[in-house]
């Protein structure tokens, strides 16, 4: 069984707006909200554990707990970065569970998109999976100046979202390194410890709300899965 990690805790600097970007509403409820409902609704999903923003505690659990009503919820303090908040909800969950991470920013994950990162790892029986979406447009590779070094190769480049499940141990131990606040993503810190990780195609869809921009996606894209589910 799992145990997902939400991590909220970001203030969400440049999204804007007088609420961190956890709460803000998406189609009627906040993005942290669909997150818990989608994940809660995992069969290998036992517990969710969120790192909510710093003060916004209450908030938080109330909109989870609204959301994911058949599902142990709990709500800790988020750190100063993402990968110090995940570390936070990380020390409440049992020393050898599976631990499935998902961001707040992501409220279009589905429980099919990650019962297959669990699954995954438990085929390949290694230290982590991650969602990713191939890369469709040419990538380069650039100087400070804007001189291009590179292109890269196309086929092989992955654009990696969340999910991200590791075996707990394989992250707490990452988590505990000197690079915890440079890190992208905590796949980075498991491959930098040599760690096991694999790749699970993910839809494009499985968007991150950075904008208003990506917010008003998000909305048109739930509307159409409404709409083509009656």
């Amino acid at each position: 069984m799992t145990t997902a990690l939400i991590a909220a805790g970001g203030l969400g600097e440049r999204f804007g707006g007088s609420v961190p970007k956890a709460l803000v509403p998406l189609a009627g409820r906040p993005l942290v909200a669909w997150c818990a409902d989608s994940l809660g609704a995992a069969q290998s999903v036992q517990r969710i554990v969120v790192a909510a923003p710093p003060g916004f505690e209450r908030e938080t659990a109330a909109a989870v707990g609204d959301a994911a009503k058949s599902i142990e919820v709990d709500v800790v303090a988020g750190g100063p970065s993402r990968s110090r908040s995940v570390a936070a909800a990380l020390d409440a969950t049992d020393e050898d569970a599976v631990v499935l991470v998902h961001d707040a920013a992501r409220p279009l994950v589905t429980p099919k998109l990650a019962e297959r990162c669990v699954a995954e790892l438990q085929r390949a029986a290694c230290d982590g999976t991650v969602a990713a979406a191939r890369a469709t447009d040419t990538v380069k590779e650039a100087d400070p100046g804007g001189r291009v070094m590179a292109t890269l190769e196309r086929s092989s480049l992955w654009l990696v979202q969340t999910p991200q499940v590791f075996q707990a141990s394989a992250l707490r131990e990452a988590l505990a390194g000197p690079e915890i606040d440079r890190a992208y993503d905590d796949a980075q810190l498991v491959e930098a410890r040599g760690g096991h990780v694999r790749i699970v195609e993910a839809p494009r869809e499985n968007l991150k709300i950075t904008t208003p921009l990506d917010l008003r996606i998000a909305e048109l894209l739930l509307r159409a899965g409404r709409m083509s589910a009656t």
